[in-house]
């Protein structure tokens, strides 16, 4: 059984290369990529992503994600600001507490909230400091090893 993240993170990706008009559609094609879903969860998955239906040039609609409002390339933002400021990241249970160098912890929070990282909820920042909130302690794991740093290379 595949998760509620791998398979939203799947959906968000299908909506882009593929136009689905219909929760049906959406539904059959999470199916034939290995992601059988009920109605029910391929309509909390649209409402969990912010996915709107839009004009297609052929006068009917299709499924879209919103565009991020800092630009597409987030992932690269994230990763500089981190490799510029990063400090230290300890984890207890399903927080991570994420300190950075003086006046980087809002620019980092903010990339973090708008990039909807799958198992997390939100962040706290003051100017040092990040408090990560994840769903679940799994999910605190994962957070974990995508944002601490590979150690240096001997």
């Amino acid at each position: 059984m595949q998760s509620k993240e791998v398979r939203q993170r799947f959906l968000r990706e299908l909506v882009e290369r593929q136009p689905l008009e219909t929760q049906e559609d959406v539904a059959a094609a999470l199916a034939a990529a290995g992601f059988p879903a009920a109605q029910a969860t391929v309509s909390r998955d649209i409402r969990d992503l912010n996915l709107v239906k839009v004009p297609t040039p052929g006068g009917g609609h299709r499924y879209q994600a919103p565009p991020s409002p800092v630009g597409p390339d987030l992932g690269l933002r994230l990763e500089r600001l981190l490799a510029e400021a990063y400090q230290s990241l300890a984890r207890a249970r399903n927080l991570l507490v994420l300190k950075v160098l003086p006046g980087n912890a809002h620019a980092v929070g903010a990339v973090l909230d708008i990039m909807t990282v799958p198992g997390l909820l939100g962040t706290i920042a003051g100017d040092d400091t990040l408090l990560l909130v994840a769903a679940d302690d799994e999910a605190a794991l994962r957070l974990d090893a995508w944002l601490r740093p590979a150690p240096p290379q001997a």
